[in-house]
């Protein structure tokens, strides 16, 4: 799966109806819950366009952001120019990057940490997070959650978007492995102006799920205690099996 080229050049339509500014208000919410202290410094793994990092330096926070791909980092750095802002995006893998720096908190949003799929992968990311976070900081992160997974099964899902005279249309074809507790899904992608296809491309996505007690574990393992799981956006709510996107919330020890 890669999130270069084609994908990264037409993620921001494909995403447009994504409310940033309510998700960024709720980790503000989870912020004024569980800080120990102000949180002014903020690293964001896998930022993909900004999506996230815009709107919280918009807010005042010192947000950098990481993520694996270029097109995505290319992206990111003029959605920020376009919002006059100067931001630190930088390609670096979750796995092995070094910022030489520390951070008061930590974001994993849109399922980032469910593109790692191998345990010993996702031990190295989670440690390397560690280490660039202040003693106390969150580190917040949502994911696929498993006991809804296996409830209700992804679909086949298809998704159009109008935009400038141009149509794109997105087909997201899943296929279970309950063993290895991942999904792989197929996405095919067609751009149409008018009455021609302009562009078509194929890629899959490999993304695993997570339950309640694997996340603390993992956590655990790496230097982190849980403050808290909630679905997503809703802070008051408990996670169960109706819960297919789960939001915890952790702190560095």
């Amino acid at each position: 799966m890669s999130f270069q080229g084609e994908l990264a050049e037409i993620y921001d339509l494909i995403y447009r109806d994504k409310d940033y500014e309510a998700e960024c208000d709720f980790i503000e919410v989870m912020f004024r819950s569980h800080a120990s202290k102000k949180i002014r410094t903020i690293l964001d793994g896998g930022c993909g366009t900004g999506g996230h990092a815009v709107p919280l330096a918009k807010r005042g926070y010192q947000v950098s952001g990481i993520d694996s791909s270029e097109g995505m980092i290319r992206r990111a750095k003029i959605n920020a120019l376009e919002a006059n802002l100067d931001l630190n995006f930088e390609v670096r893998d979750l796995r092995r990057f070094d910022l030489n720096r520390k951070f008061d908190a930590c974001l994993c949003m849109f399922a980032v940490l469910g593109y790692i799929t191998e345990t010993d992968d996702l031990l190295q990311s989670l440690r390397n997070i560690r280490q660039h976070l202040n003693k106390g900081a969150l580190f917040i992160f949502d994911a696929w959650n498993g006991p809804a997974v296996l409830k209700t099964k992804p679909s086949v899902r298809v998704k159009v978007i109008r935009d400038a005279g141009r149509k794109i249309i997105r087909i997201a074809q899943p296929e279970m492995d309950i063993i290895t507790n991942r999904c792989l899904i197929h996405y095919h992608t067609l751009v149409i102006q008018g009455d021609r296809i302009e562009h078509e491309f194929e890629e899959d996505h490999l993304v695993r799920y997570f339950f309640p007690l694997e996340i603390t574990h993992y956590l655990t393992e790496t230097g982190f205690e849980v403050r808290q799981m909630c679905p997503f956006l809703d802070q008051s709510g408990k996670v169960d099996e109706n819960t297919w996107n789960s939001v915890t919330v952790a702190r560095a020890i």
